[in-house]
């Protein structure tokens, strides 16, 4: 979804969602390079377009933030990822992530199990 983006809009949307709600001003700052407000305001105007940016008014001006939620976001891009690094085994994702293991803490490993011990459990009970 947001791989097929031009890299300067992809750029925007990243910031939108790392960041929050910004407003042209903002996100003009905090992009590498010297782009006008004009030239962010004409990017955001086809990022709305295409449905990847909102817009509302705030007492700053116009705020934007991205028009899919961040968790929908990587749960795609995840699923992304899986497809094509790991021929789409989830379980091959998570050996990745496990062989990573110096860099995760006690409580992210005890998230890890219960997450396990939740899929295993809603496996057992089937579809409903």
């Amino acid at each position: 979804m947001l791989k097929k983006l031009p890299p300067r809009e992809r750029e925007i949307v990243d910031l939108l969602y790392e960041r929050g709600d910004l407003t042209v001003a903002e996100i003009s700052e905090a992009l590498p390079g010297q782009l006008s407000g004009s030239a962010v305001r004409t990017m955001l105007s086809r990022l709305e377009h295409k449905g990847f940016v909102r817009r509302s008014d705030s007492s700053k001006g116009h705020l934007y933030r991205p028009a899919v939620p961040d968790s929908q976001a990587r749960k795609t891009a995840l699923k992304d990822l899986v497809r094509v690094f790991f021929h789409g085994s989830p379980a091959g994702a998570a050996t990745a992530l496990l062989g990573m293991s110096e860099r995760l803490d006690e409580t992210e490993l005890d998230e890890l199990e219960a997450l396990i011990a939740q899929a295993r459990a809603a496996r057992r009970k089937g579809p409903k």
